[in-house]
């Protein structure tokens, strides 16, 4: 039987096996205050870390002991306050939690454990059961990443990969076989030498042939080297195509007039969740950010989430350049498309229609997944219906959704990249 004994380093005062284990235990606590979180945030901090309470109550240990056996007889003293059969209210304060209750001389309780969690786990718990949709291989020739996999052992091979233990080995192995039957023969000609030395003294003429014999056989013993370059055994590395995802999401946002600041923050805070869970998932993926109010432009990070740039409302602009870039830069055939678009659903009285023909008909045919988050407290206006009908026409790689408030982004965001089970 192996053992295997973790003996990494770890911070001080701090245990990676054990907070592992206590991060699963409790992952539903900590997800239900991830969610809170994340719904309070501002955009600046969406990717620190948390500080996570449990209630006292969830993470008692139970006790076993054992009970006192046989029949007992007790007598419990009266009392001038309370009968058999009557309920005891629970005391006001003091009864745990964050200390809400008011100051008390009765009832005791038990305060809330509160940790931190890091940033990574932070986002691990955010972005758990996440995916984009319907992501695809995309095998290319020529754009294959590789990785470096062991592949046994080699007689060939760089310095610097040498097995020791297997070079060793076979060395080992190697003068065991060269050198075994002298060996055998100089211990029977020592055993021999002693038996001489001490029941034949006087023989002289056999003592000294053996001894002859002796300083021969560990001559021949001694010129077996102790390493050969047969021994060397070097680890064999191979690289492996690892075929990658190229996937591309295009982040469309609304910045007119008819947005306010509220509806801005509220969409900027949709991206950056968005792009969070893109650069952290998928290693090969590119974002393309649009702006538009009257007219569209391809800018970049700092640009899409700081400008302050604003106009009127026609988002069909949005949408012929993205058009306009799938068809230059990513061609359906090798890349996987995705889209995210947020409004407040205003837009030009005749452009909706234009819209809904732009999706129809250039768009949708060529993407793995749209999404349209509309951000507005009011009733759906045109958009919003031209849109469903886009829907109704891809329904496996369409979906729109309508955010009131802060609190909707999270929910809304993994309803929208919800992990589904292929058929």
């Amino acid at each position: 039987m192996s053992y295997v004994i973790d003996r990494r380093l770890n911070g001080k005062n701090k245990s990676t096996v054990n907070r592992q284990r206590f991060l699963r235990r409790y992952r539903e606590h900590i997800k239900k205050a991830v969610e809170d979180a994340v719904s309070r945030r501002s955009i600046t901090d969406m990717e620190h870390g948390e500080q996570i309470s449990i209630p006292g109550r969830d993470i008692d240990e139970p006790v076993l002991h054992h009970g006192r056996g046989g029949r007992q007889t007790q007598v419990h003293p009266g009392n001038k306050e309370f009968t058999s059969g009557e309920h005891i209210s629970r005391p006001q304060g003091g009864a745990g939690g964050r200390g809400s209750g008011k100051a008390s001389n009765s009832g005791e309780g038990m305060d809330e454990f509160v940790f931190q969690i890091t940033q990574d786990e932070f986002l691990d718990f955010m972005f758990e059961d996440l995916a984009l949709p319907n992501l695809v291989k995309r095998h290319l020739a020529g754009i294959d990443s590789f990785k470096t996999v062991r592949a046994g052992i080699s007689n060939e091979g760089n310095p610097s990969r040498i097995n020791i233990v297997r070079t060793l080995r076979s060395a080992h192995a190697r003068r065991i076989a060269l050198s075994g039957s002298s060996r055998g023969k100089l211990k029977l000609a020592l055993t021999e030498l002693d038996r001489l030395k001490n029941e034949e003294p006087d023989n002289l003429t056999d003592i000294a042939a053996t001894e002859e014999e002796i300083a021969r056989l560990r001559r021949r013993i001694d010129k077996v080297p102790f390493l050969d370059t047969f021994d060397l055994k070097y680890n064999l590395l191979s690289k492996q195509p690892n075929p990658t995802s190229k996937a591309v999401m295009f982040c469309i946002m609304d910045v007119s007039g008819s947005m306010t600041q509220a509806t801005k923050d509220i969409a900027k805070r949709f991206f950056i969740l968005l792009y969070l869970f893109l650069k952290r998932s998928y290693d090969k993926i590119e974002v393309v950010f649009i702006r538009h109010h009257t007219s569209a432009k391809e800018v970049d990070e700092e640009e899409f989430f700081y400008s302050r740039e604003t106009g009127g409302t026609i988002v069909s602009s949005a949408l012929k350049l993205m058009q306009e870039v799938m068809a230059e830069r990513y061609p359906a055939h090798e890349w996987n498309i995705y889209g995210a678009q947020a409004s407040d659903g205003d837009n030009w009285n005749d452009d909706s229609p234009v819209c809904r023909e732009i999706l129809l008909k250039q768009i949708m045919p060529f993407m793995q997944y749209f999404t349209y988050v509309e951000i507005t407290p009011r009733e759906h206006q045109a958009l919003w219906f031209e849109y469903e009908n886009v829907g109704e026409a891809f329904p496996d790689s369409f979906a729109q959704q309508q955010i009131v408030a802060a609190a909707d982004i999270y929910p809304v965001f993994r309803e929208l990249f919800q992990r589904r089970i292929s058929a």
